[in-house]
């Protein structure tokens, strides 16, 4: 399925701000995807220049620890792809 550069500026447009950093960082991702960097790659990409929110050094700064997404998944009680 191909989509047309204009009408994905046209949803992007009607996004409300708060929400158009999110649709930028997801397009971003996908594109890193896309490209199937390594981890050595991504270390050497530029950093963004978008400051963190209140939110993200929150959670930066926090000492609840990090969870991993099968934890997360099963926390929930959501199907992983991995197997026990």
């Amino acid at each position: 399925m191909s989509v047309s550069k204009d009408r994905i500026w046209q949803i992007f447009e009607r996004l409300p701000e708060t929400a158009q950093q999110s649709a930028y960082d997801y397009l971003q991702y996908l594109s890193i995807k896309h490209n199937q960097l390594d981890w050595d790659e991504i270390k050497q990409l530029a950093p963004d220049e978008v400051p963190l929110s209140e939110e993200e050094q929150r959670q930066l700064n926090s000492d609840s620890g990090f969870m991993s997404w099968e934890e997360a998944m099963n926390e929930l009680n959501l199907p992983t792809d991995t197997k026990p």
